[in-house]
């Protein structure tokens, strides 16, 4: 950010607000956009991190290390292994309390029309979330590998999504010192580009073209307006403010 400042020749607090700015829009871009997903299989998985220091450097710390938010993050989500749309996300520790708040966003996203399987690690937070947020809407496999009868049960899709996230985005490579807020702005713009600009490999389309949830395939140019448009103008309402409303 600060080299970004230096380069073309802006306040570091006017870099700092527009990845603010942009992590909110695409997190409400996100929120609105990504529902009513038809799929057969989902993944789960949570994925370590840390903002500004690690939970036993700052329990141990004699000083206070100038934030609450410093200490692990965990970061939930959820993937469709055909599509591999990113479907839900939810930044917090790894408690019961996360694990629910995670699965109900996710409940919130899906079609369940029909009886889905949804796959996760054998971490025992799932066991009493999943009953408790989907009930018999789901069947639930506790495991990490094929095994026996169960098939295509497997947790395989979304940690290779792990890894990529942890190349795109360089707070999870554990080399960056940021806070909770832009650690969540930050994801939010990573969802909405892996969602509907990166091409994935495999498919040869965008993950939001393969859930069926848009037909164009948008560039980095449509996101940069994306942000820009919700931004307030001078002498007109404040769409910004209006549209989180909403």
């Amino acid at each position: 950010m600060r080299s970004i400042s230096r380069t073309l020749d802006i306040s570091f607090n006017t870099v700092k607000k527009m990845l603010q700015d942009a992590g909110t829009v695409c997190a409400v871009y996100h929120d609105k956009t990504v529902r009513n997903v038809a799929v057969e299989r989902v993944q789960c998985d949570e994925m370590w991190s840390f903002c500004y220091a690690k939970n036993k450097t700052v329990l141990s710390a004699e000083e206070p290390l100038g934030s609450s938010e410093a200490g692990d993050v965990w970061t939930w989500t959820a993937i469709d292994p055909e599509t591999k749309l990113l479907i839900a996300y939810f930044v917090g520790d790894r408690s019961m309390n996360s694990g629910k708040a995670f699965l109900a966003d996710l409940r919130s996203r899906l079609d369940l029309k029909e009886r889905v399987h949804l796959t996760s690690d054998q971490y025992s937070v799932y066991w009493e979330a999943v009953d408790d947020v989907f009930g018999e809407e789901v069947e639930h496999h506790l495991l990490k590998k094929y095994e026996g009868e169960q098939g295509d049960a497997t947790t395989a899709h979304v940690e290779r999504h792990d890894l990529t996230m942890r190349m795109g985005m360089r707070r999870f490579a554990r080399r960056t010192n940021a806070f909770m807020v832009r650690h969540t702005n930050m994801l939010a713009l990573y969802v909405a580009h892996y969602n509907f600009v990166r091409i994935h490999q495999s498919l040869r389309m965008t993950p939001a073209m393969a859930a069926g949830l848009t037909d164009t395939l948008h560039d980095l140019e449509w996101l940069a307006e994306l942000i820009e448009d919700a931004q307030p103008r001078p002498n007109r309402p404040k769409t910004y403010k209006r549209r989180m409303e909403r």
